[in-house]
């Protein structure tokens, strides 16, 4: 482990501590600590930064609720910058957004990323600023009873499928049938976090349940 003493604080006293979400791995922000602010971080177990703009602490999460609970944190080569990785109660940004990072400047066609994070954002935005002719939006302006028909629809698609062990088929229904679970998801207020939650917690009581049964 290195000691606080360690670290080096620029000319101000400040270190950048880049946040990152422990499950998504997504950078959610960039913000700055001083040695009071790092020292309560890791009393608290939860970010506190230097507020530039304040000139005072900030416990991330104190007036919005969503706090960071501090996984681990790293310093690099230089030991000038930190990375902390969190598990976090709700949106990063004031905005609202999951991650403070989402203008997109740039992105490759060939190289760009997929993931259900990425997916998720994208509905939520068809939601927040609606598009002409777009389907999410669409849904969104039915409301939730248009969503669960169609997520009804496509558990229906998906077991037809299944029950004529067409794989091929089977993938594309099930990938019709995220898509709308995460419209209901959006349109509920339910996050990916919420559901990564929920299934660690069921893995915990399986993993009992079965020490339970091999101790009788």
């Amino acid at each position: 482990m290195i000691e606080i003493s360690k670290l080096k604080f620029d000319e101000k006293g400040l270190i950048p501590a880049i946040v990152v979400d422990e499950v998504t791995k997504n950078v959610l922000t960039l913000a700055y600590m001083n040695k009071e602010s790092l020292e309560t971080t890791i009393e608290k177990g939860l970010t506190c930064f230097w507020s530039r703009s304040r000139n005072e602490l900030w416990l991330k999460g104190e007036t919005s609720g969503n706090y960071q609970h501090v996984v681990d944190i790293t310093a690099d080569c230089d030991l000038d910058a930190l990375v902390v990785t969190v598990r976090k109660d709700g949106p990063a940004c004031h905005t609202g957004s999951d991650s403070c990072f989402y203008n997109k400047v740039w992105e490759s066609d060939e190289l760009k990323n997929f993931s259900l994070e990425i997916l998720t954002e994208l509905i939520k935005g068809r939601k927040t600023e609606k598009k002409d002719g777009s389907y999410t939006t669409y849904l969104f302006e039915k409301g939730i009873d248009k969503i669960l028909k169609k997520v009804g629809e496509e558990c229906t698609e998906v077991i037809i499928a299944g029950k004529a062990d067409d794989k091929k088929e089977t993938i594309y229904e099930i990938a019709d049938l995220t898509y709308h679970v995460l419209v209901l998801m959006i349109q509920m207020g339910i996050s990916l976090q919420d559901i990564h939650d929920e299934l660690s917690s069921r893995h915990v009581i399986d993993h009992k349940v079965k020490q339970e049964k091999m101790t009788h």
